[in-house]
């Protein structure tokens, strides 16, 4: 299979329960105003927590985005009251170390460290830790330890499509990018800079 014939938007399916139900609802508006759902999480019960991950197609979000993102979903969740009780609405960026939920997300990311955990074993391993190379013809693309001991890492393929989770592991290259990011006055959440 291609990269062009697989969508660099799509994104990986996480949320079951109630935070399913709320990405289904907050998805159609977040897209209306520009922007991409990351990730849902509902935490607590009774006073429940509701954080929606979102981000402009840049990799960006702006307080002033936050803000805007708030305004137009709370009206739609009152309306729609999938969480029963009360809860607060939390609308953030994905930060630094972002979940990688996208294609497109490990093709940006490529050259940073991530962990990723696929749903089923893949040669007796579920969990890998390395460098990204990317994403190509429908796997994520990845320089990991081999489990021979050897020092020379070795270049993988991961399955998009068995991938559970994946993010970015914080280590002195990201950080070095934030905060260059910071000094441009650019994003300092992960996104790629033009230097």
């Amino acid at each position: 299979m291609e990269t062009s014939d697989i969508d660099m938007e799509r994104r990986l399916v996480r949320e079951n329960g109630p935070a399913l139900t709320i990405a289904k609802i907050a998805e159609p508006v977040l897209v209306d105003l520009g922007f991409r759902l990351v990730r849902v999480r509902v935490s607590g019960q009774g006073n429940s927590e509701l954080q929606i991950i979102a981000e402009r197609p840049d990799g960006t979000l702006s307080i002033d985005d936050c803000v805007a993102i708030t305004r137009a979903l709370s009206p739609v969740l009152d309306v729609e009251d999938p969480i029963a009780g009360k809860y607060r609405l939390e609308v953030s960026s994905p930060g630094i170390d972002r979940p990688l939920v996208r294609p497109c997300d490990f093709e940006s990311q490529a050259g940073y460290v991530a962990k990723i955990e696929l749903r089923e074993p893949l040669a007796g391993r579920r969990r890998f830790k390395g460098k990204l190379e990317g994403f190509q013809d429908g796997e994520v693309r990845i320089f990991v330890k081999p489990d021979d001991g050897s020092e020379q890492d070795v270049l993988i393929g991961l399955a998009f499509d068995l991938i559970n989770d994946a993010k970015l592991l914080m280590t002195d290259d990201l950080f070095d990018k934030s905060r260059k990011a910071a000094k441009k006055g650019a994003p300092s959440d992960g996104s790629e800079l033009d230097e």
